[in-house]
């Protein structure tokens, strides 16, 4: 509707034969406005702002500015009690493109998490694909080197014939875009629920390394110094998309696809090394990703950080059509771009230095100190408009949303496992297990990514609980990991998130890592939703918890609203899905921890508690169709000491498996553990609790280590001065799987129900 809306307008303007010369002075009307996205009384704050009513150009540059999507406007307020301090800080949340932490030795990691869920949900390929090269230049304009990617996927029922569109359509653009570009992607997630039927969930996550006397930037300054547009040229691609990211999924939605940007990866590649050389210059004052918004976020923003104004001409934009409009350049998201304000008299650097990688750098204003933006266009002002007024924690309207507890979090809280009949046959409910979509391999996903790229994943041929890159140069690795079960978050949002948090740190401690810091994307409904806006409050709360415990700040991130869709008028709102990209430290390459068992003999233990808990578990919810039930088992503290524990195993070597119990609960992770090597193992279940519990619960704190008969002395020797439950459940076998003297059959024969699940449904083979 958006994009339509804009193209009809002006085409009414065109029949009307207004010329260019009055575009000023052409007064947008309140129906315009709102149709456009904005707030009747946001309209009227506008004109405050201006002195005057704006006309339909700066009335659409305001509408993208304070859609949800670029002002948060609906959310800062509570962002703003995120914790933000942490040892490793250099660059808090929202100062620059993305989050900054000190590595040691003069280098830190930059990295980010961004969605592109309503892109992705009308084209799939290209709303996947412009999403991984959006959070990559936010990385690179930085002046850092991405070296990572991860994603975290949501989708519907994946038996329907539109869900299994969205997944190969998704899958294949961040294979092709991320493989041409040349990262890899180490890790990721993918979840599936019919909450996500119309509305899927695409996150991507970047990191990348600098050196951090060397950061560049988002800000504009020195009035006089040239400002310059490199990389593509602007089309008619993504106009609006930031306003169409900040509205329901419905019916017509179809009619926004001009909202989808199209991406060029070979592009971006040669834009990666063009900033790059350009680094390593001085011609640089400032730099910004041309994201959402485009050109008129990349001129506000960096002008309100720097205090400053510009002129920009827009008629000296690099375009690919003709006789593009004002508005069409301004609003354009195409991809590949970025803002450069140079220093003056080194004008001639940056053209060499894009002319040698065959890319544009076109100048196209200037610097002032008015704290204005002024758009020109033949010679004629289209565009006046205060800076400060248009941007996040400027001027932009900030709004604290009234919330209320939905009926169903006091009818989950009443599940009762008594009533839930014992399994008669655990061994074809094992197998079973295997095969569900949420636990079965992402192999048929992940074969179609690039993992091994730039030869510093160590984690591709022996898995770990986290994706692990080299630092070059160093003796450390970087451990990186996306989290979040939004089922917990939908059970219960302050616990739920406080797991996802914790499952991140987990998963970093499990790989040898020690875990640094963090970044966000808050998918959520409708902000307006109460219910919905009470979800996104206790997620924040959570998070904040978990963060302050596990000394891992928040770097930045993204929200997103409005993820549902509306089905013969009434809105149905996903699974609400704080997703938690987290990254840890190795300190040394030496200790990287993998999960897979490694010897026959092997002793298995569970280093954490036991709880007769299946609530929310994937056996409970998708197995045995009971979709009410509270978030599992999880005590903070508890979970804390167990992981400072892990830590200490693993440094002194004590242990030579580690894995995390998640997902479909312990019996799920000892089939993973046994995969790699095809090695089995042989347990004994507690008979106090349910045995259904022992094996299927997802109670949190809990990680399965492996140790061998020489350290086992040791190891118990230490668990002993640890505040901490350790059991032996059993050892490692040849390949056989045994339960309880119960032979469950051979590893073999779970690796192939596993491995080919997801692939079988996908390709119709079921």
């Amino acid at each position: 509707m958006i994009s339509r809306y804009f193209h009809n307008i002006i085409a009414t303007f065109v029949m009307q034969k207004l010329d260019m010369e009055n575009t000023l002075h052409i007064e947008a009307t309140l129906e315009q406005a709102i149709e456009l996205g904005l707030r009747a009384d946001e309209f009227e704050m506008i004109k405050e702002i201006l002195g005057r009513t704006p006309n339909f150009t700066e009335t659409a540059i305001y509408s993208v500015m304070w859609s949800e999507h670029c002002s948060y406007k609906n959310s800062i307020l509570w962002l703003k009690t995120l914790p933000k301090d942490g040892p490793h800080m250099l660059i808090k949340a929202g100062e620059e493109n993305a989050g900054l932490v000190d590595i040691g030795g003069g280098l830190g990691c930059v990295f980010k998490i961004e969605s592109h869920n309503h892109p992705s949900a009308l084209e799939p390929y290209q709303g996947a694909a412009t999403g991984v090269g959006g959070i990559n230049r936010d990385i690179f304009t930085m002046g850092a080197r991405p070296i990572a990617q991860l994603n975290s996927l949501r989708f519907g029922n994946i038996q329907e014939a539109r869900t299994m569109w969205l997944v190969k359509g998704v899958v294949k653009g961040i294979g092709d875009y991320g493989n041409a570009f040349g990262i890899p992607i180490v890790g990721g997630e993918v979840f599936f629920d019919e909450s996500y039927n119309t509305n899927p969930l695409v996150n991507a996550f970047s990191a990348g390394i600098i050196d951090t006397k060397k950061i560049i930037s988002a800000t504009a300054k020195g009035p006089g110094n040239p400002v310059f547009i490199v990389g593509s040229a602007t089309g008619k691609d993504g106009i609006a998309g930031a306003a169409f990211a900040s509205k329901d999924i419905t019916e017509d939605s179809a009619n926004d696809l001009p909202s989808v940007q199209v991406g060029d990866p070979f592009m971006e590649k040669l834009l990666l090394e063009a900033t790059m050389e350009l680094a390593t210059t001085n011609a640089i004052v400032g730099m910004q990703d041309m994201g959402a918004a485009g050109i008129t976020c990349s001129t506000c923003e960096m002008s309100a950080a720097g205090n400053v104004g510009m002129e920009i001409n827009l008629d000296l934009v690099p375009t690919r059509q003709e006789n593009m409009l004002p508005y069409e350049i301004l609003l354009s998201e195409s991809q590949e771009r970025m803002l450069v304000v140079v220093r003056k008299g080194e004008e001639e650097t940056v053209k060499a230095i894009f002319d040698k990688w065959d890319l544009h750098a076109a100048e196209i204003g200037k610097v002032t100190d008015t704290g204005r933006i002024r758009y020109y266009m033949h010679d004629q002002l289209v565009g006046d408009v205060p800076a400060e007024s248009l941007v996040l924690g400027g001027g932009a309207p900030q709004y604290k949303r009234d919330y209320s507890e939905p009926a169903y979090y006091n009818e989950y809280k009443k599940f009762d496992i008594d009533t839930i009949e014992q399994p008669q046959n655990i061994k074809e409910l094992a197998f079973k297990m295997l095969a569900l979509p949420n636990i079965a391999s992402k192999k048929w996903i992940y074969e179609q990514y690039d993992s091994m790229v730039g030869a510093r994943t160590m984690t591709t041929n022996r898995p770990s609980d986290a994706g692990v890159v080299f630092i070059n140069g160093t003796e450390k690795g970087l451990s990186l990991t996306v989290d979040c079960n939004s089922r917990f978050v939908n059970a219960d949002p302050e616990v739920g998130t406080m797991i996802a948090v914790a499952e991140a740190a987990r998963n970093i401690v499990c790989s040898g890592g020690i875990p640094s810091a963090i970044t966000n994307c808050l998918n959520f409904g409708n902000p307006y939703n109460p219910e919905s806006y009470w979800q996104f409050v206790g997620a924040i709360k959570g998070m904040s918890a978990a963060c302050i415990k596990f000394s891992t700040p928040v770097t930045g991130g993204n929200v997103s609203f409005y993820n549902q869709s509306v089905i013969n008028g009434k809105e149905v709102p996903v699974f609400p899905t704080p997703t938690i990209g987290m990254i840890g430290i190795v300190p040394n390459k030496d200790n990287v921890m993998t999960l897979d068992f490694k010897g026959k003999g092997d002793l298995i233990f569970l280093i954490g508690e036991y709880h007769n808990d299946i609530s929310s578990s994937e056996y409970l919810a998708t197995y045995l169709g009971v979709k009410a039930s509270p978030a599992p088992y999880f005590d903070l503290d508890k979970e804390f000491d167990m992981q400072a524990t892990v830590q200490l195993l693993i440094k002194e070597k004590l242990v030579n498996a580690v894995h995390d119990v998640s997902d479909g609960g312990l019996y799920v992770t000892l089939v993973e553990m046994s995969l790699p090597g095809n090695l089995g193992f042989d347990i004994v279940t507690d008979s106090e609790i349910r045995v259904d519990a022992f094996l299927f619960g997802e109670g949190q704190g809990r990680v399965v280590a492996t140790v061998t008969e020489d350290d086992e002395d040791a190891f118990i020797e230490f668990m002993l001065t640890q505040n901490v439950n350790m059991t032996l459940l059993g050892h490692v076998t040849k390949g056989k799987m045994q339960i309880d003297e119960e032979h469950f059959g051979f590893i073999a024969e779970a690796k192939e129900i596993y491995n080919n699940a997801l692939g079988n449904i996908l390709e119709n083979k079921n």
